[in-house]
């Protein structure tokens, strides 16, 4: 078997072997309908769509995506089996992503669990799917997004505690910094490109393109390239600490 599918299967295993991925599940499709039918105004709009639901999910994930990512690399040095982990005949490469991979999926499958909602707005009326489905596609891509920023992150401390709180600071800078008053509050201080640059670094900004239907290349690619490049952080970090 290939490392990657060897460790991503480990991980996975890891989750379901006690009752924390079943309690995360749970708590997930909670508050993802809870949010969508009632702080989202669900009923009041008189829109047969689910952008209520997906309008939702960068708050979501902002806590939900710190808490499964903290133990990627920080329990594993609490417990002293990094060092182990760093001595088998994997490369880094390979082990941050099977870890990484193992939560996208986890997270994966709880977004797939919200089956039911959509089969609840075809009920209710004749939205568009396609734009469901994009907006699925951009929900996890986000999702993916925040958990290799939570991998790199959980690769600098021994603390769960410490590699959630920092995760979730990135995270909610990178959701807050394409807001307008951000961007007025800057604006004059900094020149138009600088401050035009900094909207473009908005995960919110490139999320609500798909989540409307909108599937930008640039979009796309903004997700990707986040995604590699804090593993790709994360991995470097690693690489430094198996030097000393």
């Amino acid at each position: 078997m290939h490392p990657i599918a060897a460790i991503m299967r480990r991980e996975l295993r890891s989750y379901f072997v006690t009752p924390v991925a079943y309690v995360f599940l749970v708590i997930f499709l909670v508050l993802a309908g809870l949010l969508t039918f009632y702080a989202g105004d669900f009923y009041e709009r008189g829109l047969a769509d689910l952008q209520p639901f997906f309008v939702m999910h960068p708050w979501l994930y902002l806590i939900l995506a710190p808490a499964l990512s903290m133990r990627m690399w920080a329990e594993e040095s609490k417990a002293g089996t990094l060092e182990l982990l760093l001595t088998l005949p994997v490369t880094l490469v390979q082990a941050m992503l099977g870890k990484f991979l193992a939560a996208w999926l986890f997270l994966g499958l709880a977004l797939a669990l919200t089956f039911p909602i959509w089969i609840t707005v075809n009920y209710l009326g004749d939205p568009d799917n396609g734009v469901i489905f994009a907006g699925y596609l951009g929900s996890w891509l986000m999702a993916g997004a925040f958990l290799a920023i939570g991998a790199c992150l959980s690769t600098l401390t021994r603390s769960q505690v410490v590699a959630f709180i920092l995760t979730a600071l990135v995270c909610v800078l990178l959701i807050l910094v394409g807001q307008p008053q951000v961007l007025d509050f800057v604006q004059g201080a900094l020149p138009r490109k600088l401050v035009n640059g900094v909207a473009h670094l908005s995960i919110l900004r490139h999320f609500e393109a798909i989540a409307r239907g909108v599937l930008d290349v640039r979009d796309l690619m903004y997700f990707l390239f986040t995604i590699f490049a804090w593993l790709t952080a994360g991995v470097l970090v690693l690489d430094l600490k198996r030097a000393r």
